[in-house]
């Protein structure tokens, strides 16, 4: 099964989408800035043992920007558009930063949709620091381009180890490129989501199975926040990725699908 589209939701944005693979139904779900083509090194695998639902997050990739401002509580409802549209009853849930916390949205909005749960370098708060840097990120992209906020966003999401190696060039160029293309609204009005950040009071109402994976180096998600995290959902655990930062599935892929793999079987 293969196929490429995208759905219209309720509030007329316009959700783009890729199905590949042969399986029980796996959703993958991208970071803020990127699009679904950061899933590309463990896709092969993936589709492999699951038919995998990858989606640009609206605003991003081939999504069209919403016209208005969005919480979680409209991701989650984008990935139900999804499964609807595809008939899809229940799946399993990949997502990373953004995607993540869209994942434990979905666990706790629509639990009997939702089979279990890996939540990547994600965060369930947003203290006044956290806020902060989204301001600052914010008016920077208000200079029309992402150019003013490409730099720092990576050296948030890899080491510095990572982006000093010369064999790390092509991906790091690919990465970059694609930061560069998000839609500066798109870009404001997911960071202005993440703002609004407020489930970590509820994780412990959530009655289906979540797992944890975070860089060992991760500055957005830190180890101590997400080890708090798991601590609140019931049976959760947390697998840390050696030697990555924030985006641990591109700065470790191999250990990253293993480690997903081992909690996705």
């Amino acid at each position: 099964m293969s196929a490429t589209a995208s759905l219209r939701v309720r509030d007329g944005t316009r959700i783009s989408f890729s199905v590949a693979g042969c399986g029980p139904w796996l959703i993958l779900s991208n970071s803020l800035a990127t699009d679904r083509g950061m899933w590309r090194p463990q896709l092969s695998e993936l589709q492999a043992r699951f038919t995998v639902l990858s989606y640009d997050t609206r605003g991003y990739g081939q999504s069209s920007v919403s016209d208005d401002e969005f919480g979680f509580d409209t991701l989650a409802a984008d990935v139900i558009a999804l499964m609807d549209c595809l008939g899809i009853n229940r799946a399993k849930f990949v997502g990373l930063s953004l995607g993540g916390m869209t994942g434990l949205a979905l666990a706790l909005s629509h639990p009997d949709r939702v089979e279990r749960v890996i939540c990547c370098d994600a965060r369930a708060d947003a203290p006044d620091g956290y806020k902060a840097m989204w301001d600052k990120n914010i008016a920077l992209s208000e200079s029309g381009n992402m150019d003013a906020v490409v730099d720092g966003t990576m050296q948030r999401w890899f080491s510095s180890a990572f982006r000093a190696d010369p064999a790390n060039a092509t991906l790091l160029t690919t990465v970059r490129e694609m930061i560069l293309r998000t839609p500066p609204e798109g870009y404001r009005k997911a960071a202005r989501c993440l703002q609004t950040l407020d489930l970590l009071r509820s994780l412990d109402q959530i009655r289906r199975p979540v797992q944890f994976i975070v860089g060992e180096s991760d500055p957005a998600a830190p180890l101590p926040v997400v080890q708090d995290m798991a601590n609140r959902v019931a049976g959760a655990e947390v697998h840390v990725i050696p030697g990555a930062a924030h985006l641990s599935n591109l700065e470790n892929p191999d250990v990253f699908l293993a480690t997903a793999l081992a909690e996705l079987n």
